[in-house]
């Protein structure tokens, strides 16, 4: 394939919202930059041993004045190989047909397509529970799926934020008081009864100032973080949950977490990453399709979209405006 292809896996093109979206705000970025711009829904990707990993692209023009906010110009099937750059950014769960998602892309990988983030470091990665790499910047923590071990947390943390390692958006997520008499069934419910592993931590008032979003591009902070701030009545502070976005600098905390973890992402080809941040405390890092870009370019006018592209145009070694 001759011309430069930005190609995102992606969900369903109809479900994304152009006002806040950060894939397509990649998009859009790397269309402006002259790149092909495609994607491949859900289902798009196989295998066979005579072609090796292929999918059907369907390429597209981002306008987002128009509605519906892409026009599609055809579609066509393609080796991987033979694309300049696949961006991985179909969102959570983590279900099996995620983690064949990951085989068939690092299959491509081996046949020599350049995949973003790499798969085998998304896989690798679970957002929850990757946090207990970085351990120095987290609250008191306990991953079980026993029940009475999730009990005895809460004994001697009396205010305690529960939730599934496979959840995102803020869903299932809880907060336990010592004493609350639903305590049991909740802690029923999240394990399925002992037979699913969740995570329980000792609760972070700073909660109120927001749980902030700071984004690395290729190991390095984006200088401005997205504080989601919950609304009245709830501890979630995740905009999916009703809260509201606040861009601001980051903290000097902020950027030594940011500092820390940066570097070993980077090293294990994560090229975007998320990461969660109450007060000073590390929550979350998020390697699936990591968000918040159109509220901080938006509120800032830092152009969170082109300093991706130019990172992953940098990855590929493509001449920026060069098709």
């Amino acid at each position: 394939m001759s011309t430069q292809s930005f190609v995102c896996v992606i969900d369903p093109l109809k479900s994304l919202n152009p006002k806040k979206d950060s894939s397509i705000a990649m998009m859009e970025s790397a269309q402006s930059r002259a790149w092909k711009v495609g994607v491949i829904e859900d289902g798009g990707l196989w295998w066979s041993l005579d072609q090796g990993v292929c999918a059907t692209v369907i390429w597209i023009h981002v306008d987002r004045s128009q509605k519906p906010w892409y026009s599609e110009l055809g579609r066509e099937e393609v080796k991987l190989k033979d694309l300049s750059a696949i961006i991985m950014r179909k969102d959570p769960p983590f279900t099996a047909e995620f983690v064949a998602s990951t085989w068939l892309l690092e299959q491509a990988e081996r046949e020599g397509a350049r995949v973003f983030n790499k798969p085998s470091a998304i896989r690798d990665h679970n957002e929850k529970f990757t946090i207990a790499q970085f351990s120095r910047f987290v609250v008191p923590t306990l991953v079980s799926r026993n029940p009475g071990q999730l009990r005895e947390f809460v004994e001697h943390y009396p205010d305690a934020i529960v939730k599934p390692l496979d959840g995102m958006g803020g869903s299932s997520i809880f907060r336990l008081k010592k004493g609350d008499q639903n305590i049991g069934v909740i802690l029923e419910t999240l394990t399925d009864h002992g037979s699913r592993t969740a995570m329980i931590q000792r609760y972070i008032p700073e909660i109120v100032d927001g749980d902030k979003r700071i984004l690395l591009i290729d190991g390095q902070p984006v200088p401005y973080a997205l504080a989601r701030l919950p609304k009245e009545g709830e501890h979630r502070g995740n905009l999916a949950a009703g809260g509201t976005g606040r861009a601001q600098p980051l903290s000097p905390t902020d950027l030594e977490i940011a500092h820390a973890i940066g570097p070993v992402v980077q090293s294990r080809g994560l090229m975007l990453v998320g990461l969660d941040v109450i007060g000073n405390n590390l929550t979350e890092v998020n390697v699936t399709s990591p968000t918040c870009f159109r509220e901080i370019m938006d509120q800032t006018g830092f152009p969170v979209a082109d300093t991706f592209v130019k990172a992953i145009e940098k990855a590929v070694g493509r001449v920026p405006g060069v098709v």
